[in-house]
């Protein structure tokens, strides 16, 4: 298990009122040990004022998976979806082939959201199965159940136990689990918010939740393919 604290994130973001945090290698910051983990090749945590944004910008071969943290989310993409993403919804954009899309804070609070990309598996990238772009946006999932993302052979869970809850994380060849809120324990390390853990032949391992909190867990079990 690494542990990768908030504070050792790269901080970027362009553009007036946005303040991103890099947990991989992106945009003007490469490291060739910190290219991905498993099919998950970003996590970025996003803080955009009232009324900034990112612009209509294209994407392709990427499942985007979007969690917003605070505030309200407007989204547009090219294949004519324009929704509102609030607290505690899941949004799956599947860029196939390609697809454009824009993400701006219309609301008069601040917005904060985490960003996971995820690279699809063989038969799912532009020259295969899924091809086309796909785009939904689950309100408010409930129950122990995972999102399934199919495209990255995947699944998010969310967890938000009260204080000295417990559970145990999925078995996968890769887990990353990511702290949105709280404190919790894994390992005999102690997770605060923005920190995340990346576990390799994950095993069923513990977590303890030591205040009320909220936890992104990924179970990945598929090599990402390229195209």
């Amino acid at each position: 298990m690494r542990v990768q604290r908030a504070g050792e994130r790269y901080r970027g973001g362009h553009g007036a009122g946005i303040e991103t945090r890099h947990a991989f290698s992106f945009s003007g910051y490469y490291d060739p040990e910190n290219v991905r983990f498993g099919s998950l090749v970003a996590c970025n945590e996003e803080r955009l004022a009232p009324g900034a944004g990112f612009a209509e910008h294209p994407h392709r071969d990427l499942e985007i998976v979007t969690w917003v943290v605070e505030g309200e989310l407007t989204h547009e993409d090219s294949a004519g979806h324009r929704t509102v993403v609030r607290p505690g919804d899941v949004q799956r954009l599947s860029a196939g082939g390609g697809v454009r899309h824009s993400e701006r804070n219309e609301g008069r609070e601040p917005l904060t959201f985490v960003q996971m990309w995820l690279a699809p598996a063989a038969g799912f990238t532009s020259a295969g199965a899924g091809a086309e772009p796909a785009y939904e946006v689950v309100r408010g999932p409930a129950g122990p159940e995972p999102y399934a993302l199919e495209r990255a052979d995947a699944a998010l869970g969310v967890w938000r136990p009260a204080a000295g809850e417990a559970t145990e994380l999925p078995v996968a060849p890769w887990v990353y689990a990511h702290v949105v809120r709280g404190e919790v324990e894994l390992a005999r390390e102690t997770l605060t918010a923005g920190d995340a853990a990346r576990i390799t032949g994950a095993r069923g391992e513990r977590a303890r939740a030591l205040t009320d909190a909220e936890l992104l867990v990924w179970a990945m079990r598929a090599e990402p393919s390229y195209g």
